[in-house]
């Protein structure tokens, strides 16, 4: 169910009898020259509204900028504040609580969205006014993109190329791909951009000419769509767990009594 596409009335009807809703949660940054910009945003939508089409929970419309101040040397990307970005969230989420919603699945496809995500489901649960997680497509299948790609990349690489060419084909460059490779970092494992144990960079072109890592020539629409698939079912498996769950199961547990902290 697509919020924005109901009136209210059977908004209301869904409030009443339900109260677990989606937020996907992207970007519009710079993914490499074959990507458009929205990648993350259209990733994280599609995997909301399907699990939402499939399941019959609420999907609301997407938060398509965030915390991407890591790709600002690149034209186009667009980006928020860490602050900013987690105040807005808690008030759409704390939005969503007032029309009776207690249970959000942040469908995000962001890496510079989670630390920012799981504060603000930290602060609301210790508030206890809801429950609200963050949720990562690619973490979600990790083993299946090890077997998938030899170099899978955490950024604009073969397994995100694969997703929108999937999702979104009329979106992606073809002929850019082999140029994403060879123009990009191919190689990148958790030493790169570390120097005695630090981690010596900040923005994504320190490492990457063109904005991206990993070999995207591994890319394919038929491998899109069997990752979409694997973590669409993990997802749809979250929500159900989440719906089938108490609230009371859910918020945070009762101080120790002083007798047990002995």
């Amino acid at each position: 169910m697509y919020l924005s596409d109901h009136a209210w009335p059977d908004l209301a009807s869904y409030f009443e009898s339900e109260s677990l809703a989606l937020v996907p949660v992207g970007s519009t940054e710079q993914h490499g020259p074959h990507l458009p910009e929205a990648t993350d945003a259209i990733i994280a939508e599609g995997f909301a509204r399907e699990a939402a089409e499939r399941t019959g929970f609420l999907c609301t419309p997407t938060v398509s900028i965030g915390v991407s101040p890591h790709h600002r040397q690149f034209p186009g990307t667009m980006w928020v504040d860490g602050p900013a970005f987690r105040t807005y969230m808690e008030s759409l989420t704390r939005n969503l609580a007032y029309h009776g919603i207690d249970r959000v699945i942040y469908v995000n496809a962001h890496g510079g969205n989670v630390e920012h995500l799981r504060e603000v489901g930290r602060r609301l649960h210790e508030a206890e006014e809801l429950y609200a997680i963050e949720w990562m497509w690619d973490e979600s299948i990790t083993d299946l993109i090890e077997e998938s790609f030899d170099s899978p990349g955490p950024h604009g690489g073969p397994k995100e190329t694969s997703l929108v060419w999937h999702l979104a084909s009329e979106l992606i460059h073809e002929d850019r791909i082999e140029e994403a490779r060879d123009g990009g970092l191919a190689s990148f494992d958790a030493e790169t951009g570390r120097t005695y144990g630090a981690r010596t960079f900040y923005d994504a072109i320190d490492n990457s000419d063109n904005g991206v890592f990993g070999d995207q020539t591994d890319a394919s629409p038929e491998v899109g769509e069997k990752l979409f698939e694997a973590a669409c079912e993990n997802l749809v498996s979250l929500a159900e767990l989440l719906d089938d769950q108490p609230l009371s199961a859910l918020l945070p547990r009762e101080r120790l009594a002083e007798s047990e902290e002995r």
